[in-house]
């Protein structure tokens, strides 16, 4: 049985082939749908070491050469946030098309869904302790704002859980359920909120967790309640495909494109970043 959907929390349910229709329901009331144990622990560990050794490269070359600040984020001894990852791993371009989660992604946004971005997050409390705000919706041109309200689903977000976040106070993924539908925006000082925005609600689930959302969410990470707390996620966003492509594409190789990719990933880019063009829409 599933759990009723309320606007008070997303709903958890257990990940399985595809959203039943109390899913479809829970992501389109909500804008939020939690799928607990979606990875197996073996595989989030594999996860974890792979981004241990991007963190370790990534870094380096940051301290070699600056510009590279541009694609890893340092904020810290420890905290970074990588962002383009599959050329820094296997196992992270493996997840584009993860046949778990496909079912989902097409059915919620589009059966010929497109890839927008991804990227990897390390946080360790004792460095983000006072972190406050941070409230935002996703999307260019200011989150989309201009195709007015409520803000169509142009962006589906999925962000996994890799270490464990069942309890509150670790830099919890943080969302106000229901607000892709609002037609006004939150004040400015409800924004600056450093531990709750009226209505939130930090998602708490076990490492392997995934978590889909609606791109006009209004979401923000907790603060921690702890220096010893840390948050390790992965984000990927799809979105439809005549959508015209995010402009990071162009950071990965042409290599990557033309020969790392499986012919069914391959339908999930863009055709203009492959070597000649590709011209299709799904």
């Amino acid at each position: 049985m599933y759990p009723t959907a309320t606007p008070d929390a997303p709903a958890r349910v257990p990940a399985h082939a595809g959203p039943t229709s109390a899913e479809r329901f829970t992501f389109e009331n909500t804008g939020c749908l939690v799928l607990e144990n979606f990875l197996q622990p073996d595989h989030v560990a594999r996860l974890l070491a792979a981004l241990d050794r991007a963190i370790v490269r990534r870094r380096a070359k940051v301290a070699v050469n600056p510009d590279e600040a541009r694609l890893t984020l340092i904020n810290g001894e420890k905290s970074t946030r990588l962002l383009y990852i599959l050329e820094d791993d296997p196992l992270f371009l493996e997840l584009v098309d993860w046949a778990p989660l496909m079912p989902y992604v097409k059915a919620l946004i589009n059966p010929m869904p497109h890839y927008h971005a991804s990227d990897a997050i390390l946080e360790h409390g004792s460095e983000l302790m006072a972190r406050k705000g941070g409230w935002h919706i996703d999307g260019n041109d200011q989150g989309y704002r201009g195709f007015g309200w409520p803000i169509p689903l142009l962006q589906l977000k999925v962000g996994y859980y890799l270490t464990d976040m069942t309890q509150p106070g670790n830099g919890n993924l943080t969302v106000v359920p229901c607000s892709h539908k609002a037609k006004h925006l939150p004040s400015l000082r409800d924004l600056d909120a450093q531990h709750t925005h009226p209505g939130s609600v930090q998602v708490c689930a076990p490492a392997g967790s995934a978590i889909l959302f609606h791109n006009a969410l209004w979401h923000a990470a907790a603060p921690y309640a702890s220096p010893a707390h840390r948050r390790t996620m992965l984000y990927y966003a799809y979105e439809h495909p005549w959508m015209v492509g995010a402009q990071g594409h162009w950071n990965y190789s042409k290599d990557f494109y033309n020969r790392s990719l499986t012919p069914a990933q391959r339908k999930l880019f863009h055709g203009f970043v492959f070597d000649p063009p590709e011209q299709r829409w799904g």
